[in-house]
């Protein structure tokens, strides 16, 4: 799949800001140790590394679900720490969680619909409705059917479609070609492509599958037990030899 073309990011001021975060669960046990990063407008930035990196633990802090015990994150200038997480999707964040989490006894139109609680006026709705279906055709087929019934790269475009339901600025996907038959994750990674081509999202993607990440990104970072490793342009990163040995087995 070739990579979309993307509007010129370089010098922009970041849209989001990630600087010395750390997250700890349990008794002290740091998930995050320091990691700092940049999305600027209108980029997809890829996150690779290996599982238990602390890569959804990152998308969390960011869209407010855990607590960072230090550093800040900052999103276009304003800092988040003080926000709960609807208030960071009124201001334009929205997160596609790892594994879909879909309201499966719901049907298509029910889940697309809870993706709009932030903005619950008919026009939205029906605006932000008909962009979806134009990106996504298949959901429209499905719309009276239950999310629990769907394929997983169907689940998958329906847990993106609701993200988009809130009309975001800033869409964080994790993991999203978890799941997913090898087969249909180029159908996945080449509708994001498609939406970025035509309306320029900023895009943080989270991703074990670091060809297709890399692939669909201009840009990356290599997270490692907690701390930001290595970062650089797509095609550099594909070459490193840390990424080629550890995460492309060559």
């Amino acid at each position: 799949m070739a990579a979309p073309d993307r509007p010129g990011a370089a010098g922009a001021a970041p849209l989001l800001e990630v600087r010395g975060l750390e997250v700890a669960y349990g008794a002290g046990v740091l998930a995050l140790q320091g990691a700092s990063l940049e999305v600027r407008p209108g980029e997809i930035v890829a996150l690779v590394g290996a599982n238990g990196a602390g890569k959804t633990t990152l998308l969390k802090a960011i869209a407010g679900l855990v607590e960072p015990r230090a550093g800040e994150i900052r999103f276009d200038g304003r800092p988040l720490g003080s926000l709960d997480p609807p208030d960071r999707v009124k201001l334009g964040l929205a997160l596609v969680p790892e594994g879909r989490r879909l309201f499966s006894r719901l049907t298509v139109a029910e889940n697309l619909q809870l993706g709009t609680f932030t903005n619950t006026q008919v026009p939205h709705r029906r605006d932000m409705l008909e962009r979806i279906y134009g990106l996504f055709p298949v959901l429209r087929e499905r719309v009276k059917q239950r999310a629990g019934t769907l394929s997983g790269g169907e689940g998958q475009m329906l847990a993106i479609a609701r993200a988009l339901m809130s009309r975001p600025r800033f869409l964080m996907l994790d993991e999203p070609s978890l799941g997913i038959m090898p087969r249909l994750v180029d159908s996945v990674m080449e509708s994001l492509g498609r939406l970025h081509a035509a309306e320029g999202l900023t895009m943080f993607l989270v991703e074990q599958n670091v060809p297709a990440a890399l692939e669909l990104a201009t840009r990356g970072y290599v997270l490692q037990t907690g701390r930001v490793v290595l970062e650089g342009g797509s095609a550099e990163l594909l070459a490193s030899e840390l990424v080629r040995k550890a995460y492309l087995g060559i």
